[in-house]
């Protein structure tokens, strides 16, 4: 860590924002940020719904992705189910990003369309647009505005009439293309991120481009009124800037990436925003960026009005794990030993919760530099050692030992063994390596977590009441093998290869359960308060269900959401699994039995299950809460690849 000295709109794909001054989560029932609050706590000050009528919970409205009539424009049109978005809900109106990232407004007590943004160019500017997480939201006096990215433009929506603002940008759009020379077409699925009157946007990048020279995923923010740009933080130091010295070879001349694919999160009264970065090019082989590579996988400070960096903490040093820093920092006020402190906690893909002083940087705990194992590969020049924190203990198993295998029967035992044998394994941070095709040699490591496994997007909800925070996570290993780089299609010595998960010992995950958990950690104390498995997984196997075993857990994302009363948690549809990371040969999910259906009430006190419901699909999205008229809704997206996406709200008969 160092510190320096009809139909109306336009388009979008992103997130949420901040106010003028510093909101509070559901202030007066609302949802004014993607995640509550620019805090990204996740939490609603409601108690309409508690733990004695959780039970009666209802439907009270569903809502497709994309308005009946928008889609009727274009009878061929053809969307992914996986619905990614969170709506906000302003001034008695919710607004969502839709299935192709127009934004469209609805009535909170009903889902009925009030309006629904125009496509760029008409009906054939539908098809240009993905899902994305959620729209950033401003305010000053009279002007209200939301914000959203699709297409790779960010366009200024008025919140009345879902048109643009002809004086933002250019005719209403800001392009937001990036690179060296300004010519990498941009995308993203996360949220815009108003703090002041800025707008924060990341990217979207490809985990593994095929050469190692690629543009660096720079953050940049734009004037709320005019969509100029008002300062660009370079992911990559260039010559003279601080941390240029951790590319050792001036291989920070040409490597890419260390973008921000995730979400933001701001302090408003410090005028401090917080980007979580990630892996940069390539992400399992770094023999031609020699060094730490600082800013990538790292927690950065800047100042939200000219993006000066205040401080930052470098998580993963020389990356070679995919491990990005995956979800929207948390900022929690605490009261460790009797002394107040305002934190910012991250919570990492491999089971980690860094929680520094948002101010300073400083580490509230002690954050140790420990010896890890050293890469085999050819070229490959390793970091020595990794930061651990000393609190709070890791929220998810890590590392690979004999001892980790499935042993519910002795032939599940056997099984499990006479797997491993082909493969490397070792403690966390164990280095990828080379997947070879000989009869007595390795076919790469089981890396656990997987960079699909611990924490991912869906993050963590904080309850400022209690101290109390809950992160929702998978034991999701898979096999991180790299295979020498074909000189015809790449100059990367090694490039990585399948990432398959490991293979089934007859039909059932390699390791123990649970596969998929919800931990809550006091962050008070630092201390694990209670965890338990997320779903009931596998137990009702041929070769399990005689054995009557306890759930077991599904390895599913799922966001969750923290109110006064009770935390709710679905599993996760097996949708929001990455196609790439799926081999041809396995059905496409995280891991075997990924997912589920469920949505849960659960004690926030005790872990206990309250109520559950069976969607007909999983969830996909990150829930919120609000009022309207009276009553409280919960509301979340959901979608699979046999039912169509939409959104579903819940509320007390």
């Amino acid at each position: 860590m160092r510190r320096p000295s009809g139909w109306r709109g336009w388009l979008i794909a992103a997130a949420i924002g901040a106010l003028a001054t510093t909101p509070v989560a559901t202030q007066d029932g609302e949802w004014r940020s993607y995640a509550g609050d620019p805090g990204s706590r996740k939490y609603a000050d409601l108690d309409q719904i508690n733990k004695d009528n959780v039970k009666t919970l209802k439907i009270a409205w569903r809502r497709p992705a994309v308005d009946p009539q928008l889609a009727a424009r274009d009878p061929a049109l053809r969307f992914s189910n996986n619905f990614r978005a969170t709506p906000l809900m302003v001034n008695g109106v919710l607004y969502s990003p839709n299935g192709i990232g127009l934004v469209e407004a609805f009535d909170p007590g009903t889902g009925k369309t009030i309006w629904v943004q125009e496509p760029p160019g008409g009906t054939q500017g539908l098809r240009g647009g993905d899902s994305t997480r959620g729209l950033g939201y401003w305010r000053d006096g009279a002007d209200e505005r939301i914000f959203v990215q699709r297409g790779g433009v960010l366009i200024a929506l008025n919140l009345k009439t879902g048109r643009p603002y002809p004086d933002f940008g250019d005719g209403g759009a800001v392009s937001l293309r990036f690179g060296r020379a300004n010519d990498t077409p941009h995308s993203w699925s996360g949220a815009p991120r108003v703090c002041k009157d800025v707008v924060i946007v990341g990217s979207t990048m490809s985990d593994s481009p095929p050469r190692k020279e690629a543009a660096p995923g720079d953050v940049r923010a734009y004037d709320v009124r005019t969509g100029k740009l008002r300062w660009t933080f370079h992911v990559i130091p260039r010559a003279g800037e601080f941390g240029v010295d951790t590319w050792k070879d001036n291989s920070w001349e040409y490597t890419g990436h260390a973008n921000l694919w995730s979400l933001i999160s701001a302090d408003e009264e410090l005028g401090y925003a917080y980007l979580p970065l990630t892996s940069p090019t390539s992400d399992m082989y770094g023999g031609h960026r020699p060094g730490n590579n600082l800013f990538s996988d790292s927690l950065v400070c800047v100042s939200c009005l000219t993006g000066e960096r205040v401080w930052h903490y470098q998580l993963v040093h020389h990356d070679l794990w995919d491990y990005d820093i995956p979800a929207a920092p948390v900022l929690a006020d605490l009261t460790v030993e009797g002394r107040p402190i305002k934190a910012v906690v991250q919570v990492t893909k491999q089971g980690f919760a860094f929680v520094f002083d948002r101010l300073t940087g400083k580490p509230v705990w002690p954050i140790e530099e420990r010896a890890v194992p050293k890469s085999a590969t050819p070229g490959e020049e390793t970091s020595p050692t990794q930061p651990f924190p000393t609190k709070p203990p890791p929220f998810e198993r890590q590392g690979v030992t004999f001892d980790d295998l499935i042993d519910f029967t002795p032939e599940l035992r056997a099984a499990a063994l006479e797997i491993v044998k082909n493969y490397v394994i070792g403690p966390v941070f164990t280095p990828p390596s080379i997947k070879r095709s000989g009869p007595n040699q390795t076919k790469g490591t089981i890396q656990l977590p997987g960079s699909v496994g611990g924490a991912d997007w869906q993050g963590a909800a904080f309850d400022p009441e209690t101290g109390m925070l809950y992160v929702q996570s998978i034991t999701g290993p898979f096999v991180a093998d790299i295979i020498p780089g074909n000189p015809n299609q790449t100059n990367l010595r090694f490039t990585r290869g399948t990432r398959e998960y490991p293979p089934a010992p007859l039909g059932l995950p390699l390791l123990k359960p649970p596969y998929g958990r919800i931990t809550a950690i006091d962050l008070n104390k630092g201390e694990q308060a209670w965890m338990v498995p997320n779903g009931d997984g596998p137990r009702d196997h041929p070769l399990l269900k005689s054995l009557n075993l306890p759930p077991l857990g599904n390895p599913g994302r799922s966001a969750p959401l923290v109110t006064r009363t009770v935390l709710f948690v679905g599993e996760g549809d097996p949708i929001m699994a990455t196609p790439e990371r799926v081999p041809a040969s396995m059905p496409p999910s995280l891991a075997p039995g990924a997912g589920g259906r469920k949505f849960r009430a659960f004690d926030k006190a005790t872990g206990q299950s309250l109520w559950e419901t069976e969607f007909p699909a999983g969830t996909t999205g990150a829930p919120m809460s609000y009022m309207f008229q009276g009553k409280q809704y919960v509301v979340v997206a959901i979608g699979s690849r046999e039912h169509p996406a939409e959104y579903v709200a819940l509320s007390l008969p």
